[in-house]
C-alpha cells in the first residue's frame, strides 16, 4: 500500500514538473535559445551596418540569435508579399514605404502600439518624428517603426568636376548659383566629354524632388491633389524629361543590365547621382573616390527646398512563432542605442530618433554631411499629406510606371501628368 502511494506521489510530482520542464525549454526562457530571422535589402556595405545592431542585441540577450537574411532590392516586395500570403517569411522584416499600406490592409503584420508602452520595449513611440510614420500609423495603432530615414541629396564626384574645369556644386551653392540653369549647363558639359552629368532614378520621390525644387506640389499641405493644376509642378516634370532627352542626364531605368548608378559613379562615368545616405558606406570604402553631398538645384528664391525622405520600416510577421521576442528585438533595432550602433562610422542612414545626430557628423564623411540633417528637418516623407499617394496600396507603383514611360521617351510630360492625374483620382475614389 505504501509503495502504491509512493508511486502515485511520484507520478503526481512528474505531472507537476512537466509544464515546468516545458517552460524551461521554451525559446526565450533561460533554458532555451531563441532563434529569430530578419530579412532586409541592401548592398554588402549596408548589410554590415545592419549586422552591427544585431550583434549589439545578441550581446545584451545571450539567449537570442538573429539571422540576417539578405534579399535583393529588385523583387523584394513581391517576395515578401508572396511569403507572407503563404504563412511564411522572416520573424522581423524591412518594409518599404509604399509596401506598408499593403501589409496593413492584408493584416500581415502585428500591431505594436501597446508593446511600445511596456517596460520590455527599448523605445517609445513619442521618440519618433510624427512626419515619418506614413502608412505605418493608422489612427492610434502602429504597424511598423521607422528603421531610420534617408533624405535625398545629390552625390557629386569631385574629381570629375575638376577634370571638366567646372566649379564644384558646393562652390556654385556658396555663390548662390546652384540652380536649374547651372545644372543644365553642367550636364551639357559632361555630355561633351562623353560622360553623363546625372542619373535620374526611377520612382516618385526622385521625380518629386524636381517639383519641390521649383516650388510646386503634387498634393498641397492639406492632402488635396493639385498636380494637374500646378504650373510649377508641370514645369518641373517637363524640365527633367527634356534633360533626359538631351542626353546630359541618363534615366536609371534604361541602364544596361548589371550596370547600376553606383558602379557608374565609382568608375567616373557619371558626375552626379541621387540617393540618401545608403551609398555612403560603399563610396567611402573606395579610397580613390572623392565625393560630397549637395542639395537639389533650385528654381526658387530659396537656396534649399524640401526634398523627399526615403523611409523604411521594420515590422513583425503576424505568423511569427516568437512574437514577443521579435517585438523586443525590433524595438532595440530602431531605438537610440540600436540606431547609434548602425549609423555611427559612416552608417547608411540618418537617425529617425532625436538626440544622436552626431553619428552623421562625427567622421566628417563626406565634408557636407550636414545636408542630410537639413533634408530630414525640412523634407517630405511618403504618406505625409504632400505624398498622399503612398497611403493607397499599389498607387505608387502605377505612378512610377507612368514616369517610366516618359523617361524612356514613350510619353510626353503633358501626357504623363494627365495619365497620373487620371489614375490617382480613380484609385483615391476607390480607396474611400
Amino acid at each position: 500500500m505504501k509503495r502504491r502511494i509512493s508511486l502515485l506521489c511520484l507520478m503526481a510530482a512528474m505531472l507537476v514538473m512537466v509544464p515546468l520542464l516545458q517552460a524551461c525549454g521554451k525559446a526565450g526562457d533561460s533554458g532555451g535559445k531563441v532563434e529569430l530571422t530578419m530579412s532586409a535589402w541592401g548592398n554588402p556595405a549596408e548589410l554590415k551596418v545592419y549586422q552591427r545592431a544585431i550583434d549589439a542585441y545578441e550581446e545584451k540577450n545571450k539567449n537570442v540569435s538573429v539571422k540576417l537574411i539578405p534579399i535583393p532590392s529588385d523583387g523584394y516586395e513581391q517576395k515578401l508579399l508572396t511569403e507572407l500570403s503563404g504563412g511564411a517569411g522572416a520573424d522581423v522584416f524591412y518594409v518599404g514605404d509604399t509596401t506598408m499600406a499593403k501589409l496593413v490592409k492584408s493584416n500581415s503584420v502585428l500591431p505594436l502600439a501597446d508593446f511600445l508602452k511596456t517596460d520590455a520595449s527599448y523605445t517609445k513611440a513619442e521618440e519618433y518624428a510624427e512626419g515619418l510614420w506614413g502608412a505605418a500609423k493608422q489612427g492610434e495603432e502602429l504597424y511598423g517603426i521607422t528603421v531610420d530615414c534617408n533624405p535625398y541629396v545629390m552625390y557629386y564626384n569631385i574629381k570629375l568636376f575638376k577634370e571638366a574645369g567646372l566649379k564644384t556644386p558646393q562652390q556654385y551653392f556658396d555663390e548662390g548659383t546652384w540652380n536649374w540653369d547651372t545644372f543644365k549647363e553642367v550636364t551639357a558639359t559632361f555630355k561633351s566629354m562623353n560622360k553623363y552629368g546625372f542619373v535620374q532614378e526611377k520612382g516618385s520621390l526622385p521625380m518629386l524632388n524636381w517639383v519641390w525644387s521649383n516650388g510646386g506640389n503634387m498634393y498641397d499641405k492639406e492632402g488635396s491633389y493639385v498636380y494637374d493644376k500646378d504650373p510649377k509642378a508641370q514645369e518641373a516634370i517637363a524640365y527633367i524629361a527634356d534633360l533626359v532627352k538631351s542626353g546630359g542626364v541618363i534615366y536609371g531605368g534604361s541602364l544596361p543590365k548589371g550596370q547600376g548608378m553606383d558602379a557608374m559613379f565609382m568608375s567616373q562615368q557619371v558626375a552626379m547621382v541621387t540617393a540618401g545616405r545608403w551609398l555612403t558606406p560603399m563610396f567611402s570604402e573606395n579610397k580613390s573616390l572623392e565625393f560630397d553631398y549637395i542639395p537639389w538645384p533650385t528654381n526658387t528664391p530659396e537656396k534649399t527646398n524640401p526634398s523627399g525622405i526615403a523611409v523604411a520600416y521594420v515590422a513583425v510577421n503576424k505568423n511569427s512563432k516568437q512574437q514577443e521576442e521579435a517585438k523586443k528585438f525590433l524595438s532595440f533595432y530602431v531605438s537610440k542605442e540600436g540606431q547609434k550602433a548602425r549609423l555611427a562610422d559612416t552608417g547608411n542612414a540618418v537617425p529617425s530618433v532625436a538626440g544622436i545626430d552626431e553619428v552623421v557628423l562625427d567622421k566628417g564623411i563626406p565634408a557636407h554631411a550636414n545636408y542630410l540633417l537639413t533634408g530630414r528637418d525640412i523634407g517630405i516623407a511618403p504618406g505625409s499629406p504632400q505624398t498622399y499617394y503612398a497611403q493607397i496600396p499599389g498607387l505608387s507603383n502605377e505612378v512610377e510606371d507612368l514616369y517610366d514611360l516618359m523617361l524612356l521617351g514613350k510619353a510626353s510630360s503633358e501626357e504623363t501628368i494627365e495619365n497620373i492625374s487620371s489614375i490617382v483620382k480613380k484609385k483615391t475614389e476607390e480607396a474611400k
